[in-house]
């Protein structure tokens, strides 16, 4: 497994906080419990693991019954509800027997929590990371250790890619999906596609382009990020200092090259993208009406979970976002995480280290691997993983196989992990839809992002 170059540090300002106290009980407001005992006390440490991701909480609570099997320890788990996560730690984090295991994302989740971080320089957990630059880490310690690795791109659908290179008067060379390695083949595919969509039996090339808020992280997040990936590197602007003050969106005709592909060969009329959501459009491809969507491993559950599916596992692969941009034939798909567990250095000793005995038993014993890459169907960037011990669903499959491909450089999370803050995110996919219905132009678009972002790094200093 290649190493993923992603340095952070923690110079980003600290998000305001409203402490709400909750009442007592094994019920988080917004959140759900497993049930299993806290422990017989501090004195004896406890284990409480506050989780994140609500689509496999029941995964982590026949975990814990493994681990109480194997090991005699009681694990609690309260899984917060989606987009409550950040509220619920405020709340549990302020009662007498707190998490113990929390999770950050990323430098800015430290810089919000860095008074409930404990120093997990000396951890199993962190030595045993196959790249140990993906910590949240300062000169003083490492307070977040990475869990799991995460990839996203063109995910398309080899069957009707398939059916429509075999057309005999389809207009491109090429004749497979494999070679298209550049922008240049990648319009002339879809744009040949949306012509031939009757005999491909797809209502549009790609899925729509969910432009519903809060549906729009897919472009205002992550297709953003490979511009200014381009643009940070060849500006040398070090990362690790957080938020540059300024931008100038070199690239972003080169966004807006993507951005136009998406939105005129898809299903829907760009007219419509304000109503759609994400859950839509993986809807559409998992029905087979398009052949392509954007998106990351983590929307196989969803693709394979619509009632109707079509699409065959091994028909799953992934291209990366190519926009046009001088040297992306060097670099595949992004690659990085957003999720890192901390141990809460304001538990008890005993608490602290059970709560890492938990962790380093789920990502490095048999049971626990087993479970990581069957159950929770996480890419672990840990060596106690062997190669074939990751997941084996077909998206976490391509991410690993752009990894591991000799000669291309996986693109960096970093640059939107600078994004100056939420608010910012919002007006940008805002733009988007407003140029995606013709009510904005491009020109437009990028100087109210390259303004607002000047606006609200400078509010963050």
């Amino acid at each position: 497994m290649k190493h993923i170059s992603r340095t952070v540090t923690v110079g980003f300002a600290v998000a305001a906080l409203t402490v709400t106290m909750a009442g007592c009980g094994s019920e988080t407001p917004g959140g759900q419990s497993s049930g299993a005992s806290q422990g017989s006390g501090a004195g004896d440490g406890y284990v409480y693991f506050l989780n994140f991701k609500p689509e496999i909480a029941d995964k982590y609570d026949a975990i814990v019954k493994q681990y109480k099997e194997e090991t005699g320890v009681d694990v609690k788990v309260v899984t917060a509800a989606t987009g409550t996560y950040e509220q619920t730690l405020t709340s549990e984090i302020a009662k007498s027997q707190p998490p113990t295991i929390f999770q950050i994302n990323g430098p800015v989740g430290y810089a919000n929590w860095a008074d409930y971080t404990a120093d997990l320089t000396n951890s199993d957990l962190y030595k045993h990371l196959t790249d140990s630059s993906l910590a949240v880490k300062t000169s003083d310690g490492v307070w977040g250790v990475p869990y799991v690795v995460e990839g996203y791109g063109i995910v398309y659908n080899d069957a009707i890619m398939k059916k429509y290179f075999a057309l005999a008067d389809k207009k491109v060379s090429i004749t497979s999906s494999d070679q298209i390695t550049s922008w240049d083949l990648l319009k002339q595919v879809v744009e040949d596609m949306t012509a031939h969509k009757d005999a491909l039996g797809i209502t549009g090339v790609f899925s729509n382009t969910s432009l519903k808020p809060g549906d729009d992280w897919r472009w205002q997040t992550h297709m953003l990020d490979v511009p200014l990936f381009y643009e940070f590197n060849k500006n040398n602007v070090d990362l690790t200092k957080g938020t540059p003050a300024s931008i100038d969106f070199t690239y972003s005709d080169n966004m807006k090259n993507l951005f136009d592909l998406y939105i005129n060969n898809s299903t829907v009329a760009p007219t419509e993208l304000g109503a759609k959501t994400t859950d839509e459009s993986m809807a559409e491809f998992a029905l087979g009406q398009s052949a392509m969507v954007q998106n990351g491993n983590w929307g196989w559950a969803q693709v394979s979970g619509v009632q109707g599916n079509t699409v065959q596992a091994s028909d799953v692969h992934m291209l990366p976002l190519y926009m046009g941009i001088s040297g992306e034939e060097k670099y595949g798909i992004p690659i990085g995480t957003e999720n890192y567990f901390s141990i809460n250095s304001q538990a008890d000793e005993a608490s602290q280290k059970a709560s890492l005995d938990f962790l380093t038993w789920l990502f490095s014993s048999d049971t626990g691997k087993k479970a990581v890459s069957s159950e929770l169907g996480f890419i672990a960037p840990f060596d106690w993983f062997a190669a074939g011990e990751g997941p084996d669903d077909p998206l976490a499959t391509e991410v690993t196989k752009w990894m591991d491909t000799e000669g291309i450089q996986p693109v960096s999370w970093s640059p939107f992990q600078v994004i100056p803050s939420e608010d910012w995110k919002k007006g940008f996919g805002s733009d988007l839809l407003q140029y995606a219905q013709g009510k904005m132009d491009w020109p437009t678009v990028k100087s109210t992002m390259v303004a607002d972002w000047a606006t609200q790094a400078k509010a963050a200093k």
